[in-house]
């Protein structure tokens, strides 16, 4: 089982900079990648950003260009910059870990409980 604590959320203006950061812990050598997804109201949760064990990270085309995420496997942390913020991007921000379970199978089911992030005019 893994455990994962987002922070970092609050309220930006438009143009502005956050820095999201997501705590794992519990069984985290069983991390393979990890996500970030935001789900803004009455919309469906959307994956913006993936980084693999090493570090390659892949965007939505929504942010490309504007956030990076990055993450610190020695500190068992996972991180999202985020730049020229836009009030569409206003939405919870969730970690996501996908774990290699002992038979091989790649287990998606860890989440946290998000943070809040709203940007304002």
């Amino acid at each position: 089982q893994v455990q994962l604590v987002e922070s970092g959320g609050g309220l930006v203006q438009s143009g502005g900079s956050l820095m999201l950061s997501c705590a794992a812990s519990g069984a985290v050598f069983n991390i393979d990648d990890m996500n970030w997804y935001r789900q803004a109201p009455g919309k469906e949760r959307e994956l913006v950003a993936t980084i693999t064990k090493g570090g390659a990270a892949n965007y939505a085309d929504s942010v490309k260009g504007r956030f990076t995420a990055s993450r610190d496997n020695a500190k068992n942390m996972l991180y999202l910059q985020m730049s020229s913020l836009k009030p569409e991007d206003t939405a919870i921000y969730y970690c996501n870990a996908v774990l290699i379970t002992s038979d091989y199978r790649r287990d998606n089911n860890y989440w946290g409980k998000g943070t809040l992030v709203t940007v304002s005019l």
